[in-house]
C-alpha cells in the first residue's frame, strides 16, 4: 500500500493508473460475483462466501474497506478474491490462493500472491475464520496489517 501512496504523489503516473484500473473492468466482474454470491445461502460451517470489513496498514496507518468472496474449487482448493478501496477513491482487486486447513472453531489459512511491483511484489497471508468472523494478517517488502471482515 505504501508503493501506491508514492506513485500518486505523481501526477502523471496516478493518471495513468486510475484510467487502467477504469479500462480492466475488474470492479465490474466483482460486483457480479458479489451479487451473484448474495443469492446462494450462506454455508452455516465454511469459509466460502461473502465477507466484508476493513484493511488497516500497520506501515502507513491507513485503513479503508475491503471486500471479499471465498470459494473452493472442485479440487478443494480455495480462492480468495478481494476489492479494497484506496482513499476511497480507488478500488481494485485481485485473486490469491488459499492454504485452508480445518481447526477447533473453524478455519485457519495462509497463501501468498504476486501482486505485481506497482502494488508492492509478493503479499504473504495468514489468519483465521470462523462462521461469522475472518481475520488475517498481510505482509509484503514494503507494507504489513490486517483485514478484518465479518459476514454481510
Amino acid at each position: 500500500m505504501r508503493v501506491i501512496a508514492t506513485i500518486f504523489r505523481r501526477p502523471f503516473a496516478a493518471i495513468s493508473l486510475a484510467g487502467g484500473l477504469f479500462l480492466t473492468g475488474g470492479c465490474t466482474t466483482f460486483n457480479h460475483d458479489w451479487n451473484k454470491t448474495a443469492e446462494q445461502p450462506t454455508p452455516p460451517a465454511g469459509l466460502t462466501g461473502r465477507w466484508q470489513g476493513v484493511w488497516v496498514s500497520d506501515a502507513t496507518h491507513h485503513t479503508d474497506k475491503l471486500r471479499c468472496v471465498v470459494t473452493k474449487h472442485d479440487d478443494g482448493t480455495y480462492a480468495a478474491r478481494f476489492q479494497a478501496k484506496y482513499h476511497t477513491v480507488l478500488t481494485f482487486g485481485y485473486t490469491i490462493p488459499l492454504k485452508v486447513e480445518t481447526a477447533t472453531n473453524g478455519f485457519t489459512f495462509s497463501g501468498e500472491a504476486n501482486l505485481g511491483w506497482l502494488a508492492g511484489g509478493v503479499y504473504h497471508y495468514e489468519g483465521h475464520a470462523d462462521t461469522t468472523n475472518y481475520f488475517s494478517t498481510y505482509s509484503s517488502k514494503y507494507d504489513h496489517g490486517t483485514f478484518q471482515m465479518s459476514r454481510p
